[in-house]
């Protein structure tokens, strides 16, 4: 997960000619730099429905790949995502191919190899047929890990494998409407240099007698054609985070 104190700042590369999407952490205040990769991501159609693999490697970019950590799959009105996990692979799963394995020496090693995916989370798109021109509403529920702390700390690292998973349910944060400008507006710190339907901002829901909290739990938000900001934190991880961001392309909602 990221940290809890101040948001992860990363941004997303777009090739639209191959499909194709690349994660990056940014390494200083610049809105784009070098980054460090993190992860990548290819969309590909499967009948009526769109499909992302995500992957670890820019080089493995199919489902299946071993590579390959997770996926992102939409439902034919392109308004409902589900987000899938690979389990953590081990040497006594069944391999793609016989001839997969290698040998070392006496010994035939098999590759590590996925047991199979998991749903890990869900996001939804709503329409508005009062407001057919106003901004995307969307939620999500996916399933974290509860930790106290960041999971930078050493403690909460050693803590990962063991917590028990929970349910965190995100909503778009509601902009409000700007006289002067005549549009939709929201604050993203100069994080967002473009205006874009694809730009929210994504907060937890606040149980009725609770203090007001409207932390944003991640931001989204486009700065040039092919280049868009993502920044999260804690619980959200970087792959939760991008297959959100993922499924804001994938929507048919204009």
């Amino acid at each position: 997960p990221g940290t809890r104190d101040a948001p992860m700042q990363c941004f997303i590369k777009r090739n639209k000619k191959n499909s194709t999407f690349f994660l990056y952490l940014g390494l200083t205040q610049e809105l784009t730099d070098d980054g460090k990769f993190l992860l990548a991501a290819r969309r590909c159609r499967r009948g009526l429905h769109k499909e992302y693999a995500i992957t670890i490697n820019s080089d493995g970019l199919f489902h299946g790949s071993q590579s390959c950590v997770g996926n992102l799959k939409s439902n034919f009105t392109g308004t409902k995502f589900t987000i899938r996990d690979w389990q953590p692979p081990y040497e006594g799963a069944k391999a793609f191919s016989s001839r997969s394995g290698r040998w070392f020496g006496n010994k035939h090693r098999c590759p590590l190899v996925s047991t199979g995916d998991v749903e890990v989370g869900e996001v939804s798109y709503k329409y508005s047929l009062l407001r057919p021109r106003g901004p995307r509403r969307m939620s999500c529920s996916v399933q974290c890990p509860v930790l106290k702390g960041t999971a930078v700390d050493p403690q909460d690292g050693k803590r990962l494998s063991n917590s028990i998973p929970s349910s965190l349910v995100l909503n778009s944060k509601v902009p409000s409407w700007h006289e002067h400008l005549q549009c939709w507006c929201l604050n993203f710190h100069g994080r967002v240099m473009v205006a874009s339907v694809k730009n929210f901002q994504l907060i937890a829901p606040v149980e009725p007698g609770e203090p007001s909290d409207e932390t944003v739990v991640l931001q989204f938000g486009k700065i040039d054609d092919d280049v868009f900001t993502m920044d999260y934190r804690q619980p959200l991880s970087a792959f939760q985070a991008f297959a959100i961001c993922l499924s804001n392309f994938g929507t048919k909602l204009a």
